[in-house]
């Protein structure tokens, strides 16, 4: 990570101070459901922070890694579940005014226990948890990750309305 002030000239304003942030790698979130409506979540402690809640399976792409493989190995890591299906939700740049940092957001499905997590540090549990359970986890303050709600959020609203209807009836 680098940080630094540059010097800025900004069209009808002038020259001014702005603090950089880069990023040495891309980041990865997925939010991965099941058949039954229910995502999978960590419940986990943020010591910068200092407060526990939930979040979506997340991490750094390794050097030369694709995020595509480095959210299927975050997945399995840090939750016992080996992806299935992994398909693009949405990347973006979470701190576009002060920061490189770009975050690559996928849905994971079709997922295969096999065995509790590799990486215990991540998380205290991990649970599947009905979607309408989700949603009230995040109004009630309980998500507070930017980058899970971003995910869950983006999930949620613009994904589902982005797919084609499904035919009703017989």
């Amino acid at each position: 990570m680098n940080v630094w002030l540059d010097d800025v000239d900004i069209p009808g304003i002038g020259r001014v101070d702005h603090h950089v942030l880069t990023m040495p790698r891309a980041s990865t979130t997925a939010v991965v459901t099941d058949e039954t409506e229910r995502m999978l979540l960590l419940w986990r402690h943020r010591f910068i922070t200092d407060s526990w809640g939930w979040e979506v399976p997340a991490g750094w792409a390794d050097p030369g890694e694709e995020p595509v493989d480095a959210i299927r190995r975050e997945v399995q890591e840090e939750t016992g579940w080996s992806a299935g299906r992994v398909e693009p939700l949405t990347s973006y740049y979470a701190l576009s005014g002060l920061s490189t940092m770009r975050f690559s957001s996928f849905h994971v499905t079709d997922c295969q226990y096999i065995g509790p997590p590799t990486d215990r540090s991540e998380a205290t549990r991990v649970e599947w948890i009905p979607t309408k359970d989700v949603i009230k986890l995040a109004t009630e303050g309980e998500i507070t990750d930017g980058p899970s709600l971003t995910a869950i959020s983006y999930y949620l609203g613009i994904h589902h309305r982005a797919q084609p209807a499904r035919p009703s009836g017989p």
